[in-house]
């Protein structure tokens, strides 16, 4: 019955292909299955590759030997114990990331998973949990899903790594923090999560990675990793798809 079972799904699929064949999310064109990224699309995404500064991840033009880190790691060390991202926030990626999260465009997290497991291999070696960075419950139910948290789960499913996603919560609802410059990030995700009681036991002594979506000034990565650290974890690294970089 079982196999039965799957061949009927196969067929179903294979239907729903041929009526409505899968696209690249990017360019449109046709492609040989949900969440795959035509040739044409791939040109636009700049994946970020070495050198790069060890601790914050982001791109440097130069090797920076034995030091590793950039000047402003080594002027104002952030709190997580390093941060990657698979590609730069640009206008392809962007376009990408919004049709991902507000566009209903979700089966193309089965693409994410690669890409982050490449960009994350360091931290991912000897990792623990993923938590995805949580939406607060109102936010929830208007947008309908975390996309950090479906980012999360798929790529606990390529690695093999324990995914929680209740792990960390958003106790206060902060407005969008789309316009806002670093100082006034960092005054609206303030005392913004907390890590429920029943999970406080389990993080200590763990090594985490935070999944989100776009690294962009970094202060929610830093509130995150202060209510980590308050509970006990041992190492918090943060992964994300997109890295905002600016020139």
């Amino acid at each position: 019955m079982k196999n039965i079972s799957v061949n009927l799904q196969e067929i179903i699929k294979s239907g729903v292909n041929i009526i409505l064949p899968p696209r690249c999310p990017l360019s449109g064109d046709i492609v040989d299955a949900q969440g795959m990224i035509s040739p044409e699309g791939w040109g636009g995404l700049e994946f970020i590759t070495d050198p790069l500064c060890n601790h914050c991840g982001i791109p440097l033009d130069y090797d920076v030997g034995e030091v590793g880190k950039c000047m402003s790691c080594l002027d104002n060390p952030p709190e997580f114990n390093s941060a990657r991202a698979a590609f730069r926030y640009n206008d392809i990626s962007r376009n990408l990331i919004l049709g991902f999260k507000h566009g209903d465009k979700t089966h193309i997290v089965r693409s994410f998973a690669p890409w982050l497991a490449q960009a994350g291999k360091g931290m991912l070696a000897n990792a623990d949990y993923l938590l995805p960075v949580p939406l607060h419950h109102l936010r929830l139910v208007s947008r309908r899903y975390n996309q950090a948290a479906l980012i999360a789960e798929s790529l606990s499913k390529h690695v093999g790594i324990v995914h929680l996603p209740m792990a960390i919560k958003r106790v206060r609802s902060t407005p969008s923090q789309g316009h806002l410059s670093t100082k006034d990030r960092l005054e609206n995700v303030s005392k913004a999560f907390d890590v429920p009681i029943k999970y406080r036991g389990r993080l200590k002594g763990k090594s985490i990675i935070l999944i989100d979506d776009v690294y962009t000034t970094g202060a929610t990565a830093h509130e995150c990793t202060k209510i980590l650290r308050k509970y006990g974890a041992a190492q918090v690294h943060i992964l994300t798809l997109a890295r905002v970089i600016h020139d």
